[in-house]
């Protein structure tokens, strides 16, 4: 919420500048870079954080997906959504699984014409150093792999075909 409006973000790593975040679809409310270090505030350890010129001590909490942020100006929860975790979500036909994000394939868990239940690993992919498994988004049998390992795929590649149950 910004300005009691829910608002789209996104942060991203800048590999030399740090944090960025944007705020709003194509930056339409602000964009910037976001610092933070630890401080001590009432409530126990805290963290200063430093946004479009402003300056804020704050206090947050972490469950799951969800992280709370609290400051003198109020609290904000915060969903965080990692796209590679999710890449299946939504895909309950057979017939494609998508690259959530750019990437490299690390490997693939199944070849072509194996049977998958809803939730087996599928591919491995690394994006921003870290690595992600994806799973089968439902019951099937895998068409065919269109990538191998070490691949570099791009947003929305189609990594491999799999037929309904």
């Amino acid at each position: 919420m910004f300005e009691g409006q829910q608002v789209f973000s996104r942060l991203r790593y800048g590999h030399r500048e740090g944090l960025h975040l944007h705020l709003g679809e194509d930056d339409s409310i602000t964009a910037g870079l976001l610092t933070f270090e630890p401080a001590t505030t009432s409530a126990g350890a805290g963290l200063t954080v430093t946004f479009a010129g402003e300056r804020a001590t704050v206090n947050v909490y972490r469950r799951g997906e969800f992280t709370t942020v609290h400051s003198a100006a109020g609290a904000i929860t915060i969903e965080a959504v990692d796209l590679l975790a999710h890449a299946g979500d939504g895909q309950t036909e057979g017939g494609r699984l998508t690259a959530p994000m750019p990437g490299k394939v690390v490997s693939f868990a199944v070849k072509a014409g194996d049977a998958v239940k809803k939730g087996q690993a599928l591919a491995v992919m690394e994006a921003m150093k870290m690595e992600h498994t994806i799973a089968a988004p439902a019951d099937g049998t895998v068409v065919e792999l269109l990538f191998a390992p070490g691949d570099q795929v791009a947003e929305g590649n189609e990594l491999l075909k799999l037929a309904a149950a």
